[in-house]
């Protein structure tokens, strides 16, 4: 598969499990929610441990660089979640996933003054729709 059938498998994936934890959190608090999410995740790590990964990739990767992916993994898996599944809990779906989904916009900011990545018209006009959608999705 080529980056932009992996994207957009991701996107599908991503706009579909919503759904699933919008329903499950039904009945359930927001950190009950996210604990079974974590069983999850554990089930997924199982799997990636048994079948998927070799040992010697996990031994070639730097401390720094693992340093760099646990924090990410928890802020994104932990910390983002908690906030994600308070706002699902409270509010309509069709509200929160785009709002919480902004973070292409924040990442844009990020490659452009932090890292020197370049800004073409177009990179700028997708960034501003984004922010655009925010705004008509929160007052709509």
């Amino acid at each position: 598969m080529n980056v932009f059938a992996w994207a957009a498998l991701a996107a599908l994936i991503w706009g579909v499990v919503p759904l699933l934890e919008k329903t499950g959190l039904a009945h359930a608090k927001p950190l009950a929610g996210l604990f079974y999410r974590c069983v999850g995740v554990v089930i997924g790590f199982v799997i990636l441990t048994v079948f998927m990964v070799k040992p010697q990739d996990i031994r070639s990767v730097g401390p720094r660089s693992a340093l760099l992916l646990m924090l990410g993994g928890f802020l994104a898996s932990f910390v983002a979640q908690i906030c994600f599944y308070n706002g699902l809990k409270l509010g309509e779906m069709s509200r929160v996933v785009p709002i919480s989904a902004s973070y292409p916009f924040i990442t844009f900011l990020i490659g452009v003054l932090l890292l020197g990545e370049s800004l073409s018209l177009l990179k700028l006009a997708g960034a501003l729709l984004v922010v655009a959608g925010v705004w008509l999705v929160k007052i709509g």
